[in-house]
């Protein structure tokens, strides 16, 4: 009866956890995500400067051209070559649901946890303590979906930057007209705060 009762639990603990394909992000929490780290990075990267574009050997024969760092294409390189390592700050809380399971800093799991342990309880997750900030197999295929993202939809990206990015979100523009056109939207219908741009 005691067998029975374990393999019970097995498969109920197989089930929760490593059939569920919820576990893993989706298209849309992907596009999601890497557009609001898109949108959060353009603002940390945003300055009123000119800078000067191009180059020549003679300066005689050739003037720089002035830009708004604004609007340059250097502001995007610097935005996109770290976008998706930004994915790695965040965490999955397992007591949300959706997209909102993704979200930076420590889950209350995670929290309630290290508060046990510090009390003196004995807290066996099956990895050594000093590696419970890592990211989990989630976010790690969240990152990878993220790469993967960048490099298939960059020149979709570059065109909302330079002729979209004043008239529609990052979000709305490459989530819901390009990726997930054909796709069923309710999936992805979630609200949460994401940064405008």
């Amino acid at each position: 009866m005691i067998s029975m009762k374990i393999f019970f639990l097995l498969v109920l603990i197989e089930t929760c956890y490593f059939d569920d394909p919820n576990r893993l992000p989706t298209r849309c929490e992907t596009c999601k995500y890497l557009s609001n780290e898109i949108a959060e990075s353009l603002l940390k990267h945003n300055s009123a400067e000119l800078i000067e574009t191009g180059y020549s050997i003679d300066e005689r024969l050739d003037r720089k051209k002035a830009k708004k760092y604004q609007d340059s294409e250097i502001r995007l390189i610097e935005v996109m070559e770290e976008v998706c390592e930004r994915i790695l700050e965040y965490n999955v809380h397992a007591e949300r649901s959706g997209s909102l399971r993704y979200s930076k800093g420590e889950s209350q799991t995670m929290s309630t946890l290290k508060n046990l342990k510090n009390r003196g309880v004995k807290v066996e997750l099956g990895i050594p303590y000093d590696l419970w900030d890592t990211p989990s197999a989630e976010i790690t295929q969240l990152k990878k979906y993220c790469d993967q993202m960048v490099e298939l939809y960059e020149e979709e990206i570059e065109n909302w930057y330079k002729n979209e990015r004043n008239n529609v979100t990052l979000t709305e523009y490459l989530c819901e007209r390009i990726i997930l056109k054909n796709d069923d939207k309710s999936k992805c219908s979630v609200k949460w705060v994401l940064m405008t741009w």
